[in-house]
This record gives structure tokens, C-alpha cells and sequence, in this order.
């Protein structure tokens, strides 16, 4: 195994722990999700069930991502076009949260720490496919 496949597993499988650990979001009470949002300079925690749905339902689907990272990560030439497609899919994803972010009076911190961290996972992904 190559040197850059060693990293991209590496980078694989740290960006699967990090998203994988959405899981306890899933199952956090609701009174810690309000305390956190605010915490986070996000204001009140908004009342109503669709925000408790999306926020875990979407905890669960990055806790399914984590999974999917940690499986394409013990073949990275075998999964290679599905790697390429998440990292492809992830930027694409990291724009559209930059629109919304920039859109919405989100923190400066919030703009600052998601999409370019997803850009920086993303390309790093990408040029480290290329190396051989």
C-alpha cells in the first residue's frame, strides 16, 4: 500500500469517527440540544417537532456516514469511485451550506469551521486518490 492510501484511509476513518459521533445527538435530551444550540450563539432553541426530527434524523444520517467512511476505508481501490463520489458530493454539499450560512444570520465562528472544513476533507480526499 502506498503512502498517499495510508492517509487516505487515515483521513477516511478520522472523518468517520468525527461524523459518526452524531449518534449521541440522536438520542440526546432535549433540554441539552437547547442548551447547546445556545451555547453555540445560535439563540433560543426554536420550539416545535420538526426541529427536533430534522436534528436527529440528521444526526442520524451523519452517524450512517461515518459508517459508509470506515467501510470505504478498508479498500480504497476497491471503493474508489464511491470515495470519489462522496468527496465530489461533499463539496458540492459544502457550497450549498456556505449559500445557507451566508444567507441566514448563522455566527461568523459557525461559517468559519463548517464548509471549509468540509472543502479542506474534500479536496484533501480528492488530490490523495491521485497519488500513487
Amino acid at each position: 500500500m502506498t503512502k498517499p492510501e495510508q492517509i487516505l484511509k487515515a483521513v477516511l476513518r478520522v472523518t468517520g469517527v468525527v461524523t459518526g459521533l452524531a449518534i449521541f445527538a440522536v438520542f440526546l435530551p432535549r433540554a441539552w440540544m437547547a442548551a447547546i444550540h445556545q451555547w453555540l450563539g445560535l439563540g433560543p432553541y426554536p420550539e416545535g417537532v420538526i426541529v427536533d426530527y430534522l436534528a436527529r434524523s440528521l444526526s442520524a444520517f451523519y452517524a450512517i456516514l461515518g459508517g459508509l467512511l470506515w467501510v470505504v476505508a478498508r479498500d480504497v481501490q476497491r471503493y474508489a469511485a464511491i470515495i470519489t463520489y462522496l468527496a465530489w458530493s461533499g463539496l458540492v454539499l459544502g457550497v450549498v451550506l456556505l449559500v445557507v450560512d451566508l444567507s441566514l444570520p448563522m455566527p461568523l465562528s459557525w461559517i468559519l469551521s463548517e464548509a471549509p472544513i468540509i472543502f479542506a476533507v474534500c479536496i484533501a480526499i480528492l488530490v490523495l486518490q491521485t497519488r500513487d
